[in-house]
């Protein structure tokens, strides 16, 4: 029997809602046919609401409390460290790259860490910056905008955009045929049609977007009207005195945000989405080309959500639905067709899922489950609950309830989701709940124990935090 391929599709910071059949306000024609072939995970959660942390888990079936990572901060992983890559690649697979990984810093010249790459279980690899390090990292794409001479226009595009506020709306200077996200869509094509060695490729398409800044290129950027776009969600009343957290610290700091600014924001990056759904159907189209549709494995996910005005924020960094729900689809040859699982789902659970669809095995340390037994029977429960780390701070979500501990171990966020999936109100604090609360910290506080690695090293060069970013920009 010919083996499966495997086309892992993944975007960076696309809210879980941002697909045409989970939330209806734009327009993902290529994304909704995978769903409609496949299992749509409607409450899979990031591992950490922030690139880095999120990237390391997925890479290593670890958390942000086994790996130490808890931020966007610089960070190596090494080589000595076990990936669902590695274990793909040795499933008899040729494992390839295009986009961002940013599994070490964005820094130099990528092209100089390609053996890197190799060591993580990468074979062939076009590896980029995401849209902030592509103003000063070196990668085959940011050196083909410098020999056109389009480079220091996105600079200087980059530098007065975040020179006043953070959310400025307006196309790209790159136009649509040098978008990161075209070159990263059109490089995994070209890979595709070009394939011809005698083994199941593994394609992993790593798009940058729809990641700020708000720059989806003409015809994208005036695709949708923003007057159009969905209302945000307010900020969830909470109840007076109840300890506070880091999403209170961001809530004191207004972005200063007008209707006029969502609605653009939304209708941009609704832009982008699509522009990247468009990407994503030229790829399909390379693998039906080679006859080869039907026996491939595919997978779409983000590594987070992005506020987009919802409570006054942009960007993410919090746990709440906006930015730490994320969409999750697979769809693979003899599975379920057309079914949507409400299963509390984490986003690392992806790589054992790979692994195990590629015939190997994940005979290394780690707490990713793969999603095998669900794709069968999407009724089944995968996990009771989702945790979510960033900080300190710990989010669990089970089909009731969301609870999240602050850095000193106490609760100051709970939403009843199932009747509140709006997330309205937050009734950390409230006397009446104080039970609840109580059980909710106490499985946190079982599955942080339960996920220790003991006795079994992994291999991680953490460091001081990432350069800071201007203080309008943080996230």
């Amino acid at each position: 029997m010919v083996k499966p391929n495997i086309l892992l599709l993944m975007t960076d910071q696309q809210r879980a809602d941002a697909l045409g059949c989970s939330g209806g306000w734009l327009e993902t024609p290529h994304l909704d046919g995978i769903a409609a072939g496949g299992v749509r995970f409607e409450n899979c959660v990031t591992n950490a609401p922030v690139c880095i942390p999120a990237r390391l888990s997925l890479a290593t079936g670890l958390y942000p409390h086994n790996t130490g990572v808890w931020n966007n901060q610089t960070s190596q992983l090494s080589g000595d460290q076990p990936t669902w890559m590695q274990r793909v690649r040795s499933a008899g697979y040729r494992t390839s790259l295009f986009g961002k990984t940013h599994l070490h810093p964005h820094s130099g010249d990528l092209r100089d860490r390609e053996f890197l790459m190799k060591t993580y279980g990468l074979d062939d690899v076009d590896e980029i910056g995401g849209p902030r390090a592509s103003m000063r990292v070196l990668s085959h794409m940011t050196a083909w905008w410098r020999d056109a001479g389009i480079w220091d226009r996105y600079k200087a595009d980059f530098e007065e955009r975040f020179s006043e506020k953070p959310h400025i709306v307006r196309p790209s200077p790159l136009g649509m045929e040098h978008y990161a996200d075209v070159y990263v869509g059109q490089r995994a094509k070209q890979y595709i049609e070009n394939y011809d060695l005698n083994q199941p490729w593994c394609c992993w398409v790593s798009f940058g977007g729809p990641h700020e800044p708000w720059d989806a290129p003409e015809p994208y950027a005036s695709m949708y009207d923003p007057q159009c776009m969905p209302s945000p969600r307010a900020v969830p009343t909470s109840v007076l005195g109840r300890p506070s957290g880091q999403l209170d610290h961001k809530l004191a700091h207004d972005a200063g945000l007008t209707d006029g600014d969502v609605g653009a924001m939304r209708a941009n990056y609704a832009g982008n989405t699509s522009l990247i759904d468009a990407q994503i159907g030229e790829i399909l189209e390379a693998v039906e080309g080679r006859g080869e549709l039907d026996n491939t494995i595919i997978v779409f996910v983000s590594d987070h959500g992005e506020m987009n005005g919802d409570a006054g924020l942009v960007y993410k960094s919090n746990f709440l639905d906006g930015a730490v729900r994320v969409p999750l689809l697979v769809r693979a040859p003899g599975m379920a067709q057309g079914a949507v699982c409400t299963s509390p789902v984490e986003w690392f659970d992806i790589g054992p899922t790979l692994v195990e669809l590629a015939g190997g095995e994940a005979d290394y340390a780690q707490f990713a489950r793969s999603l095998c037994p669900v794709l069968s029977d999407p009724s089944a429960a995968h996990r009771s609950e989702a945790i979510s780390e960033l900080d300190g701070e710990v989010m669990l979500l089970d089909e009731q309830w969301k609870v999240v501990l602050n850095a000193e171990g106490q609760v100051y966020m709970l939403f009843d989701v199932h009747n509140d999936p709006q997330e309205t109100a937050n009734l950390a604090g409230d006397p009446s709940m104080r039970a609840v609360e109580d059980a909710l910290r106490l499985r946190v506080l079982e599955r942080l124990l339960q996920t220790q690695l003991r006795g079994s090293g992994y291999a991680f060069d953490v460091h001081g935090p990432m350069e800071p970013r201007p203080a309008s920009s943080r996230s």
